[in-house]
């Protein structure tokens, strides 16, 4: 290396804004190790306590298939639900300019601001069968509250901003010219979207969609107002957790807790799996 580039690396180093290496390291390491790691092993601890046949019994009893059931399929057809919407969303904020964007775009953030009891005391007034929706849907055989479409309509509600502000500024991002371009070849609106606009939205989506997955899955105040948390029915695993919790069943309590932890570190996982291959086809392309 030659004396000049060691002096200006030199100079980097003194004028850098954040600490070194090893103190920036030493942080990241142990905020991981008490906010992570360590209440993690303190569940997989906990339900250690169980034998494999009790702890099969607690995962693998009617009701708590019945509580994965909801849980994980309604948190997958929120999530779809969301990457339709928030999609949508992200495209009329990032490409247009109208009155009232600017209240539009508050109103995305809305769900992460405001207190899910709240929003569940809100959807629950809104669909219950004498409610200002449920008023006109229950006639038409539509039952939203206390039924499992009131658990989705709860999921799509906590988790379409994390859609809208994982693909908006990659749509900001992305040069309105090249769509232009393949309209003027003769593309149509939906070739254009299939194959400009999709394949450098894809990591985005795929994005979007687990961070809303997972939220969902672990969503406890909006759903269990909304839900009227009747087992077999319309029971979550939260919700069936808590239960476990107040009648003193710990070990069972964190069982479930395990079961759900690996079903959401397994989507995020397979995602990121996902994303990953994507980078390097693109980079090969």
């Amino acid at each position: 290396m030659s004396a000049g580039k060691l002096t200006k690396k030199r100079n980097f180093r003194a004028k850098a804004a954040l600490p070194g290496f090893g103190l920036t390291i030493g942080i990241t390491l142990s905020y991981v190790a008490l906010l992570v790691l360590i209440p993690l092993a303190a569940l997989v601890w906990k339900t250690s306590h169980l034998s494999a046949s009790d702890f099969w019994a607690a995962i693998s009893s009617p009701r708590a298939l019945s509580a994965y059931k909801l849980s994980f399929g309604g948190a997958a057809v929120a999530a779809f639900v969301n990457l339709f919407l928030g999609t949508i969303f992200a495209w009329t904020l990032a490409r247009y300019r109208f009155v009232g964007r600017a209240f539009i775009d508050a109103l995305v953030d809305l769900p992460l601001a405001l207190p899910t009891a709240v929003a569940g005391i809100t959807l629950t007034t809104l669909y219950a069968p004498n409610g200002l929706f449920g008023s006109w849907l229950e006639p038409l055989g539509i039952k939203v509250a206390f039924a499992p479409l009131g658990v989705i309509a709860a999921m799509v509600f906590v988790g379409i901003p994390f859609v809208v502000r994982t693909v908006e500024p990659l749509l900001l991002s992305l040069d309105p010219q090249t769509e232009e371009a393949a309209a003027v070849l003769g593309a149509s609106r939906w070739r254009t979207f299939r194959l400009v606009l999709l394949p450098a939205l894809w990591p985005a989506l795929l994005t979007g969609f687990a961070l809303a997955f997972a939220r969902a899955v672990g969503e406890y105040g909006s759903v269990v107002f909304i839900s009227g948390n009747m087992p077999f029915a319309t029971e979550i695993v939260p919700l069936l957790i808590v239960t476990q919790l107040e009648q003193y069943q710990v070990e069972q309590a964190t069982a479930l807790a395990l079961v759900m932890l690996t079903g959401s570190f397994l989507t995020l996982l397979v995602v990121n799996l996902l994303q990953l291959r994507m980078r390097r086809e693109s980079s090969r392309g």
